[in-house]
């Protein structure tokens, strides 16, 4: 598998739990209705999941990841 690829899937495994869980507990502990539900969801999801990327340094695939909780961007192995 590429790493760009695992990339795209581990940022979509990182994003759908911790959306899930902002979803609901924004639908039970504010007063939004409608589409702000799902909006403030996203944007709250988009500030706290990690991001990956795949890069090439000196002519090899890598893969690193970037998080809010983390300082400075660390290498997945």
């Amino acid at each position: 598998m590429k790493k760009s690829t695992k990339a795209l899937l581990f940022n979509f495994l990182c994003f759908a739990p911790i959306y899930i869980l902002a979803y609901f507990a924004i639908k039970s502990f504010t007063n939004l209705t409608g589409y702000w539900i799902p909006v403030t969801s996203f944007v709250v999801t988009t500030i706290l999941a990690p991001r990956f990327q795949a890069g090439r340094i000196h002519g090899e695939d890598r893969l690193f990841m970037r998080w809010l909780f983390i300082k400075g961007v660390k290498e997945i192995k």
